[in-house]
């Protein structure tokens, strides 16, 4: 399996047109955080440095065929004094497979608060993944996430909200020491962040459902590693019509509220052949 340095060190094949490698994987399509995290990529190598990313905007309008390269196409909306947009749109055989935007902002000083994070044990306290899980996903997860490491919080140890319809929280991280460029974890993340989400939908129900991403977007709060331990509160509000609201809050092991995410997903029940 292709390493996260991989995923993201995309090729410049012209003026904001850039390419991404495909990677070995035993999805049926590519993975949607492979797509944003590339396309986000794309958009920081057209911005100036002074400016960091602090949201991104991402549809997903058709299924990837992971065993193709995805171009990318950056068009700069706008930079200003504060500000600045780009909208990336990833192709491949000549159609729009996603679309980003995504917005860099040069910080400026403001007033500061954040929601706490939730109570729960930190990682070395919980029980490894290959107690809680089947064979078949373990064995799935072994060869697919290789290279990431996670820590589910049992329900009966989870700080969780009465009024949450279905939730989730998980530890995540890099097994491996990664860049020390800011930036790089900021992409880094935007890939792992369509890891587990959608699955926070499915907490509670038996039915079988087919799962894919709609859209994605993500707010960049405050620094953080992506090889450190970050707890994903995971929340799904509503479900209904085939598809499901999600929504997490990322939280650095001190509590520091690093990032947040919105997603829709698809969760249609999985039809009789």
């Amino acid at each position: 399996m292709a390493k996260i340095e991989q995923i993201l060190a995309l090729e410049q094949i012209e003026n904001d047109i850039f390419r991404g490698i495909a990677t070995e994987t035993m999805l049926p399509r590519t993975f949607g955080g492979q797509v944003a995290g590339q396309a986000l990529v794309s958009a920081v190598r057209t911005v100036d440095p002074a400016f960091g990313v602090h949201s991104l905007h991402g549809y997903f309008i058709r299924p990837g065929n992971p065993t193709m390269q995805i171009v990318y196409l950056v068009d700069r909306i706008r930079d200003g004094r504060s500000f600045c947009t780009r909208r990336v749109t990833a192709v491949q055989d000549g159609k729009a497979i996603f679309t980003m935007s995504a917005s860099f902002h040069g910080q400026d000083e403001g007033i500061e608060h954040q929601d706490r994070m939730p109570s729960v044990p930190f990682p070395e306290d919980l029980p490894d993944p290959e107690t809680m899980f089947d064979a078949e996903t373990l064995l799935w997860a072994k060869r697919e996430w290789a290279e990431w490491e996670f820590r589910f919080v049992p329900p009966e140890l989870m700080d969780a909200s009465r009024r949450a319809a279905a939730q989730q929280q998980v530890w995540f991280r890099s097994r491996e020491a990664l860049p020390d460029d800011p930036v790089f974890h900021v992409c880094t993340l935007a890939y792992m962040s369509d890891m587990t989400l959608l699955g926070s939908a499915n907490v509670g129900h038996e039915e079988k459902t087919q799962n894919a991403s709609l859209d994605h977007a993500m707010w960049f709060l405050r620094p953080f590693r992506a090889d450190d331990w970050l707890l994903y509160d995971q929340t799904s509000p509503s479900a209904g019509l085939g598809r499901a609201l999600t929504q997490g809050r990322i939280f650095d092991r001190n509590g520091n509220m690093v990032a947040a995410v919105v997603q829709e997903g698809l969760t249609r029940l999985m039809r009789e052949s």
